[in-house]
């Protein structure tokens, strides 16, 4: 072997080093270095040659080969020939067979030395980040600890000791100074394996991070007998967490308050003074609400199951308490139960109970020409409309204090007319307007608000679907839509048939 070829026993010394630091398997290593000779031998042999090299895992010799694939013609001559050429000298090659031709080993100079060095460095840095994802990607959800190693306006990089991680400023505590050297500590939340190697996304504001610490500060949530439902979280800020007991006997929110509130005080101090309230969860929805609305008192509460909306009523002097500053308290609330909130005093309710009374009265007056005392009546015994009187018995109208079974039988005939002329005026205002079919029966909308929508150019339910939530409510405000949030549930609805991939093989609905 020539002098300035590298000694077998360094090759697998250097193998064994490099593998024990870089905490890899030695097998990359070889690998590494065989592609580095093979690069050193192209450079020497003709960069378009298939040279391949092999390393004895033993001993650490060095077997460098030229191949060469036999074809039926050749397209490329660097590394291709013909079944007749191949076997000139008596071999016995058929095409796909390659010509293994031993070469000499390779004399190191500086330029192949330096190639050979990149090489094993990439790949070694290669196989070090495919380890890193490796170990982090099933860690999601999982706090680690770390030190701040650069910080930056739109990031903080923190070094793992087994790898570096991101946390980006949205992640980031406000006001929340970190600095080069400091201690952290972040809920994994994301691992991603890209071009420039694995990103580990850390972050401090995510609901799960708070989630996290009071499981390792309680015991308790840790062994499952406690479980956490919900938690809600304006980062350095504010906080509502709802817990639940699966032991009767255990009180869930004095265990994560603590002896002196030395549990719940770890967390404060870790997420910078976040006011933390505990909240112990119910099954009961209207109660849990009221909880997660202290410490203001509450009233009443009525609840729309099918929009998921509460109206909680609350005295006047508790109106700023339940809602909070700038709102902070009810938001959390409704995050917390997965209920929009509306908050009224006791007076604005009345005023509201009392216009809706009217309107509904004035309704039945005009609609079934009776008088204010009988519009009166069918309102307080809660008829929301005219189709209710419709499809109401005689006996059950006749049964309303100072109802007789004429005036019963009279109300229900009305009502019978006022519905199928109203039916009657709606079927020759769509056909005049050429609402498409799938607009006319979609579920969400009555036929007042497709007639509203129709009038405005709504024709079919891809119009509706290409609104936004502002033009659904600009148009619907005064026909049923409260606000644009529910406006956005009926568009999302209408845009459906966007997340249906249209083939026999695959149906995905993302709702």
């Amino acid at each position: 072997m020539d002098e300035t070829t590298i000694p077998r026993n360094e090759i697998i010394q250097v193998a064994d080093i490099v593998a024990r630091e870089k905490s890899i398997d030695r097998e990359i290593v070889f690998i590494a270095m065989e592609e580095a000779i093979q690069k050193a031998g192209q450079s020497r042999y003709g960069i378009d040659r298939d040279i391949r090299a092999h390393i004895d895992r033993k001993n650490g010799a060095i077997n460098l080969q030229r191949w060469t694939l036999v074809v039926e013609e050749v397209e490329d001559s660097a590394c291709q020939i013909t079944t007749e050429n191949a076997n000139l000298n008596g071999g016995n090659f058929s095409v796909g067979d390659y010509i293994k031709e031993n070469l000499p080993p390779i004399d190191f100079g500086r330029i192949a030395a330096q190639t050979a060095k990149q090489v094993i460095v990439h790949k070694v840095r290669e196989a070090e980040r495919e380890k890193q994802f490796e170990e982090y990607k099933d860690r999601v959800g999982d706090i680690v600890l770390g030190t701040v190693k650069r910080v930056d306006n739109q990031s903080v990089t923190v070094d793992l000791g087994r790898g570096e991680a991101v946390i980006r400023r949205e992640d980031c505590i406000p006001r929340e100074i970190l600095r080069q050297g400091d201690k952290v500590r972040a809920i994994i939340y994301d691992v991603r394996s890209e071009i420039r190697g694995p990103q580990i996304f850390l972050s401090r504001t995510k609901p799960e991070f708070m989630a996290a610490l009071f499981t390792q500060e309680v015991p308790e949530i840790y062994e499952g007998i406690i479980e956490i439902k919900s938690v809600a979280r304006e980062p350095g800020s504010r906080a509502k967490i709802s817990v639940f007991s699966k032991d009767t006997s255990i009180d869930p929110v004095g265990a994560c308050v603590g002896m002196r509130g030395a549990r719940v005080q770890a967390v404060v101090n870790e997420l910078q003074g976040e006011k933390i309230e505990i909240i112990q969860w119910n099954d009961n929805e209207a109660e849990f609400v009221v909880s997660a609305l202290a410490p203001s008192e509450i009233s009443k509460v009525v609840m729309y199951e099918e929009t998921k909306k509460m109206e909680v009523v609350v005295p006047d002097d508790q109106l700023s308490l339940a809602i909070g500053r700038r709102g902070q308290n009810v938001r959390l609330a409704s995050i917390l139960s997965g209920w929009y909130i509306d908050i009224l005093t006791e007076a604005e309710e009345s005023e509201r109970r009392q216009e809706e009374f009217k309107i509904r009265t004035d309704h039945f007056i005009s609609s079934l020409d009776i008088d204010d005392v009988i519009a009166h009546l069918l309102v307080t015994e809660g008829f929301d409309n005219i189709q209710d009187i419709a499809e109401t018995s005689i006996q059950e109208l006749s049964d309303i204090q100072g109802f007789d079974s004429d005036i019963a039988e009279e109300l229900k005939n009305r009502a019978i007319s006022y519905v199928e002329k109203e039916k009657e005026r709606i079927n020759k205002a769509i056909k005049k307007l050429g609402l498409h079919e799938d607009l006319i029966n979609f579920e969400d909308l009555n036929s007042s608000q497709i007639i509203i929508l129709g009038e405005n150019g709504i024709k079919c339910k891809e119009d509706l679907a290409n609104l936004d939530s502002a033009e659904l409510y600009e148009f619907l405000n005064k026909d049923g839509i409260e606000n644009e949030e529910d406006a956005g549930r009926i568009i999302m609805s209408a845009r459906a048939h966007w997340f249906v991939e249209n083939n026999d093989t695959t149906v995905e609905v993302i709702e």
